[in-house]
């Protein structure tokens, strides 16, 4: 397989995860092009000892953390309002529990890509675990049509000491929810069995107030396409309960320190 054939085939996620890990459509691209900018200028910076997909997050992870998004002065490239900025999770914990829960890599794996040893990547998503715990609860709307995909949602939110304020099975049913209950945290299935859609009725709800939203779907390559705005927060089907609390909890927190409280375009 050819080098943009390799990079072709993994992008998309490598673009999930830098939409996690910094919260923003464009400052996530931002992270990835830089990266493959250093790879066209360099090819030898992949290291594929581990497999393609490693050597790509590696080489990722080596430019996120050599460009950094904590108030340095140098940063002018890249387009990182300071609302977006974190402070409450550090980044290694940060990095290490996303590449454990939503990327689905080994440990061993991480620590390559971290470069660190197993002992040390358990150390950090363990810190991300506790920090995690100390953030304030908060009430969840669902918006799923699969019954038993919405109890197990349902039952993983109050797990993660949140609210289920209630579960909408078609667009109507969740706008007329979160008008009622206006919720501080949304899980919504892109496609409905009727026919509606769940990314339409969160547009709709973004438009009348500000809240964090994961979007959960069988096809993620379908909206990782970058040819128009696209989610931030993305869950693949089937999913693993510790991928759906790690991108949550990145929403809230994302949330949690923005300071801008203006209502949010679409979110595709």
């Amino acid at each position: 397989m050819s080098r943009s054939q390799v990079v072709a085939e993994h992008l998309p996620l490598l673009r999930r995860y830098a939409r996690a890990l910094t919260g923003s459509q464009a400052s996530g691209d931002a992270y990835v092009a830089a990266m493959l900018e250093a790879m066209l200028g360099d090819p030898s910076v992949l290291d594929e000892s581990h497999g393609p997909r490693a050597g790509l997050f590696r080489l990722f992870t080596q430019i996120w953390n050599s460009v950094s998004i904590n108030d340095d002065a140098e940063v002018t490239t890249l387009p990182m309002p300071p609302e977006r900025r974190l402070s409450n999770i550090t980044p290694l914990p940060r990095q290490a529990f996303l590449l454990l829960s939503l990327e689905g890599f080994s440990e061993e794996e991480v620590a390559f890509i971290l470069g660190t040893d197993v002992a040390e990547t358990r150390r950090l998503a363990d810190a991300a675990g506790r920090e995690m715990a100390a953030e304030i609860a908060t009430d969840v709307l669902i918006i799923e049509d699969e019954t038993f995909i919405a109890m197990d949602l349902e039952s993983l939110v109050k797990n993660l000491g949140h609210n289920v304020v209630g579960v909408a099975r078609t667009h109507a049913d969740a706008v007329a929810l979160a008008k009622n209950r206006r919720p501080g945290l949304i899980l919504a299935d892109i496609q409905l069995a009727d026919g509606s859609s769940g990314l339409d009725a969160v547009n709709e709800l973004l438009r009348t107030f500000e809240v964090p939203v994961v979007f959960i779907t069988a096809y993620p390559e379908r909206f990782l396409t970058g040819e128009r705005p696209e989610p931030a927060f993305l869950i693949s089907k089937p999913f693993q309960p510790a991928m759906v609390s790690a991108v949550a909890s990145q929403a809230l927190f994302f949330q949690r320190n923005s300071r801008n409280r203006t209502p949010k375009a679409p979110a595709a």
